[in-house]
């Protein structure tokens, strides 16, 4: 079973360095492009890298459903029919959110500064329909365990609400912390790389499955996404990142771990909320470095960005150690 499970996290991989030239050189083409405003001449980058990375995950999995289904006495997979089906609605609903962050994608921003494809309240309204797959098939539990209180049991509110409100949450969540090249993948490669462990520990092997499949393909697309980034993520990436994360932790039953993962995009949350969401995490490029555009932090690399001192490399890799220290701490909260 695992050197299947491995060749097919390799096909993921594969399939993202495949792809990726190509999309890069279509988004081009059709214009889909926008200022790497860290950079000395901000120069024009294709953006939605995201359509390359669920197709890398697509892949995975479905080849691990051909192996599953057609040669169980061979490599001895159990794949009931109730863990296809939390699989399957796992792959529709990331799906969905990846195609939420491509729409936003597609509209321009006059001077190629960013994207401006949706409107702030019709962002949450399109994600809640990524929720319907989890909601429909029954996944999770319905009993929770909170510190302090104990044991919850919220009956038919976790499908119809608590899912809703995860889905959404998590897949806007993760969009608020981007903008330097490599931050948003590299992060991503941390927190699903951990929350995938941490799953496989547990015996959440679906879980563990989609969370694997996906850090192989960001691997893949990060090496096009480091500095100096080839391509950018977009929305349709940071969407797809926060989607993996709520369908790992329903599907799971691992939402401690993924609430502990997330605080660092609960803290950008409560800075960006401070300065009402208008400033951005990026900065702009001075004598090598990357500055602060705002006296004040509204924002977690705004810490490292107005002290001027530091390179955009520098700044991600802060924050993808940020990330490794608050992933770390699921492994002592039980």
């Amino acid at each position: 079973m695992a050197y299947i499970v491995v060749l097919c996290a390799l096909i993921s991989f594969l399939v993202v360095l495949l792809i990726m030239p190509w999309l890069i050189n279509y988004l081009k083409q059709i214009g889909l492009e926008v200022l790497d405003m860290n950079k000395e001449k901000k120069p024009l980058v294709p953006i939605s890298g995201g359509l390359a990375v669920v197709a890398g995950i697509i892949s995975g999995l479905l080849v691990f459903v051909f192996f599953g289904t057609f040669f169980k006495t061979n490599v001895n997979l159990t794949l009931d029919l109730n863990s296809l089906g939390f699989l399957f609605a796992g792959i529709i609903s990331i799906l969905l959110i990846t195609l939420v962050g491509f729409i936003d994608d597609l509209v321009i921003k006059q001077g190629n500064e960013g994207s401006i494809g949706l409107k702030q309240w019709q962002k949450p309204l399109l994600t809640v329909i990524a929720a319907i797959p989890l909601m429909v098939v029954g996944a999770g539990f319905t009993e929770m365990n909170f510190p302090f209180i104990g044991d919850v049991n919220f009956g038919i509110l976790y499908p119809l609400l608590l899912i809703p409100i995860g889905v959404v949450g998590a897949s806007n969540m993760v969009n608020l912390l981007a903008g330097f090249n490599g931050m948003e993948a590299g992060m991503g490669i941390i927190y699903i790389g951990m929350l995938s462990s941490y799953a496989y520990v547990n015996e959440r092997h679906i879980a563990a499955l989609i969370g694997l499949m996906t850090f192989a393909a960001l691997i893949g697309f990060y090496l096009f996404n480091k500095y100096p980034a080839k391509i950018l993520p977009g929305d349709s990436l940071t969407y797809l990142l926060g989607g993996v994360l709520a369908v790992m932790a329903i599907i799971g039953n691992i939402e401690k771990a993924a609430l502990i993962i997330s605080i660092p995009f609960f803290i950008e949350f409560f800075l960006k909320l401070r300065g009402k969401f208008k400033p951005q995490s990026y900065g702009y490029y001075e004598n090598g470095k990357v500055k602060s555009m705002y006296k004040k932090v509204y924002s977690i690399p705004h810490i490292f960005t107005r002290t001027g001192k530091f390179t955009e490399k520098q700044v991600v890799y802060f924050m993808i150690l940020i990330q490794l220290i608050f992933s770390s701490l699921i492994w002592f909260v039980k």
